[in-house]
């Protein structure tokens, strides 16, 4: 098991964040995972870090503010935050935050609070987020588990099995397996999804037609100069990094008024601390003008109105139903390794990497070219057995993308 956490935070620090020589590093952890986060600080020493700087998250005390702290705190920003997060990200610091969170840490939490907050959040931190969002900037996500996550996902077995079987699935799921070849295995993976996305954007789709059996028959405009991506990205320095651990999908953006038809999850959602499951939306010139859930609608309703562009999509990914993370059939309820379990769309926020030069384009000139900004970006899982999508390009032809839930390309 050392020998896996080991390789897992040379992984992510080596291949994930790439960190640079003399380059500082931002990593952020819940406070339960600091034995990892220790091995991440000194895999990130071992590769040259300037620094590592560390900013610790505990779900507890988080709920107890949501809950208990002076309303107006949740329209704030202190100035020391805003300065860590831009400051860093103007001085070309690599970023790694571990995602390990219970995913009802905030159930019963008045979701308006929660929304203010995102919102103020959003921004006060631009600049980052922005650089972020261009990847102007090296970030990467990965997650280790914690024991309020693991009962959740193994809720039928001890705290201990539950715990260890979650770090079998991780491992599974980010190509460790002890044996010092996870830079290699991840390195095959990423050529792979490359000449996929290639030929993806060789086809130049104009509207993808999604239908199965839950119900879902949406119809999504592509932005005529739309870029599919996957894998690894590069900043404008040149450092190559991979923004999410695992990775399996293959992403571009929707126009953001071509999006019409219905939806429906087809995995439950974490989103703000709450499980919202049993849900779909009603989508009509790119807006989700209704949205209905068997439970945690109100959490749903009040992501979809953090502002006014929230309610649009802002993410198109295909992942093959039989994948890696699917076939493990294990619901995390964590969005890091859900998402790459089954193709999926996300409200809020487009990539500008996934329109020709859009990293270069600021936000209104990325709104002019169909890519809707805001401050949210929460993906939902919609893939299923029997799902099918069906491409048309511009001159008439329609191409089946996906076929019974899987790649038909």
């Amino acid at each position: 098991m050392q020998e896996k956490w080991n390789e897992y935070a040379k992984l992510l620090v080596e291949v994930g964040a790439n960190v640079q020589k003399g380059q500082t590093l931002m990593l952020s952890s819940p406070i339960e995972c600091a034995p990892f986060a220790r091995l991440c600080a000194s895999a990130a020493y071992g590769a040259g870090c300037r620094e590592v700087v560390v900013i610790w998250g505990d779900d507890a005390l988080n709920r107890e503010r949501f809950l208990r702290a002076d309303d107006a705190v949740f329209d704030e920003v202190p100035a020391w935050t805003r300065h860590l997060y831009n400051d860093y990200a103007e001085e070309n610091a690599a970023f790694l935050a571990i995602s390990a969170r219970d995913p009802e840490a905030l159930r019963g939490v008045d979701p308006k609070r929660i929304s203010r907050s995102q919102l103020a959040r959003f921004k006060a931190l631009d600049p980052f987020y922005t650089a972020q969002m261009n990847n102007s900037l090296a970030w990467c996500i990965g997650s280790v588990p914690i024991p309020s996550w693991a009962k959740k996902v193994f809720p039928d077995v001890d705290e201990r099995e539950a715990m260890d079987r979650l770090w079998d699935a991780i491992f599974e799921a980010v190509r460790i397996k002890g044996d010092g070849k996870a830079v290699e295995r991840w390195r095959e993976h990423l050529a792979l999804m490359d000449k996929r996305t290639q030929k993806l954007n060789e086809l130049h789709f104009k509207t993808l037609h999604y239908t199965n059996s839950l119900g879902t028959d949406l119809t999504i405009e592509l932005p005529a100069d739309h870029v599919w991506a996957a894998g690894a990205a590069t900043t404008p320095r040149g450092q190559i990094f991979v923004a999410n651990m695992p990775t399996e999908e293959i992403f571009t953006a929707p126009l953001k008024t071509g999006v019409n038809g219905v939806v429906y999850a087809a995995l439950p959602l974490v989103v703000n601390g709450n499980v919202v499951d049993g849900f779909h939306f009603v989508l009509k010139d790119g807006k989700i003008v209704e949205a209905h859930a068997k439970t945690g609608e109100e959490f749903l309703k009040a992501a979809i109105s953090v502002d006014e562009n929230a309610c649009y999509l802002g993410e198109v990914a295909l992942v093959p139903y039989d994948s890696p993370i699917s076939n493990q059939n294990i619901l995390y309820y964590n969005t890091l390794f859900d998402e790459n379990a089954r193709c999926h769309l996300a409200f809020g926020r487009a990539y500008p990497e996934c329109v020709e030069g859009g990293d270069k384009l600021s936000n209104e000139e990325l709104e002019a070219r169909g890519l809707n900004q805001s401050a949210a970006h929460n993906d939902f899982m919609i893939g299923t057995a029997d799902l099918s999508i069906v491409g048309a390009t511009a001159d008439g032809r329609e191409i089946p993308v996906f076929t019974e839930g899987n790649f038909a390309i």
